[in-house]
């Protein structure tokens, strides 16, 4: 019996060494594309354990899932896995009158909500919620062991009177809804990283953004990244026992 508890406690603590945090999102958390850089490319520089990101351009909660790619992590995610959901940017309605862009969501904070579009070959296609999308993923990271946190989009560029303000709309909103319907840790992304940005002030976020008014280079990447870890230092979240010496050092404050 000795032994056997032995055995279990070592099997117990090398899984525990080995947990990777798996990044889901679109392409302001994904690997660099020219000279524009996601923030989940410098996010592991202030963490001890393995990042994989996942990120891709484009991508909707809604793509996301029909293309495949929350299969993709939910296949390989082991017991003890973080997973971080952040999306938001490209589920936008197509606009009226124009055909299903394939990414956009039912409009509303919920998870039955569902809507129906028209594809570009005319059809009508049945299409949910975000939280649908968004919740559906976290319930098969449930199913494997994983821990999932939601975290909400990205702020543009958008100073108005010398300030970013914290409101980020509905997709934060909805973020924000999953994490108490699911009971998971939601960081509020937006929030953390319009602070970063107000500190900073316009003139020198202005120099983050070099192509448009919500892709960021590096050096954006890295604040970007820094308002995410302290959000996550602020948070319950156990994860953020895998923040390495570095991160305590990121400035501003809890919100």
């Amino acid at each position: 019996m000795l032994l056997y508890n032995a055995v279990a406690l070592l099997a117990a603590t090398l899984a525990v060494r080995s947990q990777t945090l798996y990044l889901a999102g679109d392409s302001t958390m994904a690997p660099s594309s020219g000279v524009i850089q996601g923030w989940g490319t410098a996010v592991g520089r202030y963490l001890s354990i393995t990042t994989v990101n996942k990120g891709v351009g484009g991508e909707s909660a809604r793509s996301y899932t029909n293309n495949g790619r929350f299969n993709e992590i939910i296949n390989v995610v082991k017991p003890g896995d973080f997973v971080v959901f952040e999306f938001g940017h490209n589920d936008v309605s197509a606009g009226s009158g124009n055909p299903d862009n394939g990414k956009q969501d039912a409009v509303g904070d919920g998870y039955d909500i569902t809507a129906t579009v028209t594809a570009a070959n005319g059809t009508q296609i049945l299409i949910h919620s975000f939280a649908y999308y968004i919740e559906n993923a976290i319930n098969a990271v449930a199913a494997k062991g994983g821990i999932s946190i939601i975290s909400s989009l990205t702020p543009h560029n958008s100073f108005v009177n010398g300030n970013i303000g914290f409101d980020g709309g509905r997709f934060q909103t909805y973020a924000k809804s999953i994490g108490t319907r699911k009971n998971i840790v939601y960081v509020d992304h937006y929030s953390y990283t319009a602070q970063a940005f107000n500190a900073l002030g316009q003139t020198k976020v202005a120099t983050f953004f070099p192509d448009d008014a919500l892709h960021f280079n590096a050096a954006g990447a890295d604040v970007v990244a820094q308002a995410f870890i302290k959000g996550l230092l602020c948070s319950t979240s156990t994860l953020k026992i895998k923040v390495n010496s570095a991160g305590p050092n990121v400035p501003n404050g809890c919100l």
